[in-house]
């Protein structure tokens, strides 16, 4: 169990949230994989990112939120033993659960999704996904066309869902944010930009769901069948890379330095070390050469 979570939880949050009276007898918040999973529940108190972005989150997966005039948006919702310790730094912030109307999917895989039904039946949410991601999440389970399908493990179905497309705006009070394919990872990956504010400084804020080319033991991305998957993978390098981006929020914070950075804002360094212009190129660039040391190898034998 990881200790620097149940520190930040308080023993009886902790307790609570992984196997406690509301998960033993509250399906949708039944842990899973916690012995694994703990590596990305490290506690973390919610943080303003810039305007009216904040992330809350854990050390190990993001959870982004957005106050807008007419309520909140979530952006993601980690595993179903996260949702207490989510919904408690939401209310540490100044808001209620039920503040919460959208919630925002990035990937149908546990660790993104496995909160989701619980926090739409506690804020009356809707969530929003990709078609291709709102089927798995429908499911409660990737599809077969999922590099890492053999290792995944179900989770709580959603039933309240909009299905977007790329390019589609969503509003909610004076927000607008818009729905970005970036599949690869998974045939859903959707990736959320908007505008954020302080004062009159206004900046590009993406949520950016994984790039990370990884799969399943004996998946082979060079396997002619998988031709589409490098393709989609291509493409959403080059997406991430054209998009305005001033402040880059990825799904695994340390994956695109993420976490570094929330280091630095607890520190309250200046200037906002949320605020990287590059971060989202360099975040595209990095696993686009992963994924061409992972063809290169399967090529050569490896």
């Amino acid at each position: 169990m990881n200790t620097k979570w149940i520190a930040g939880l308080g023993v009886a949050g902790a307790l609570m949230a992984v196997s406690g009276p509301a998960a033993a007898h509250d399906p949708l918040l039944a842990p899973i994989e916690p012995a694994y999973a703990a590596r990305w529940l490290g506690s973390e108190a919610p943080i303003k990112v810039y305007g009216n972005s904040y992330v809350v989150g854990f050390s190990g997966l993001s959870v982004g939120l957005i106050r807008t005039s007419q309520g909140l948006i979530l952006v993601d919702a980690a595993l179903p033993q996260a949702v207490p310790a989510i919904e408690g730094n939401i209310k540490a912030l100044g808001f209620k659960v039920t503040d919460i109307k959208l919630i925002l999917s990035t990937e149908p895989h546990y660790d993104h999704a496995g909160g989701l039904a619980a926090l739409a039946r506690d804020s009356g949410a809707t969530v929003v996904a990709s078609a291709a991601a709102a089927e798995a999440l429908r499911r409660g389970r990737p599809g077969d066309d999922d590099p890492q399908r053999a290792d995944l493990v179900p989770f709580p179905a959603v039933t309240k869902l909009r299905v977007v497309k790329d390019g589609e705006v969503i509003r909610l009070g004076d927000v607008a944010i818009t729905a970005r394919a970036t599949p690869g990872h998974t045939a859903g990956s959707m990736s959320w930009t908007w505008t954020s504010c302080e004062r009159r400084d206004c900046k590009a804020v993406v949520f950016g769901s994984s790039l990370n080319p990884v799969s399943s033991d004996g998946y082979r991305f060079s396997d002619p069948k998988n031709a589409g998957v490098v393709a989609s993978f291509r493409r959403s390098f080059d997406v991430m890379r054209g998009l305005k981006c001033d402040v880059l929020i990825s799904a695994h914070p340390d994956q695109s330095g993420g976490d570094e950075r929330l280091a630095r804002a607890r520190r309250a360094e200046k200037p906002n070390p949320f605020v990287d212009p590059g971060a989202c190129r360099t975040y595209a660039d990095r696993y686009a050469a992963r994924l061409d040391a992972r063809l290169a190898k399967e090529r050569a034998g490896g």
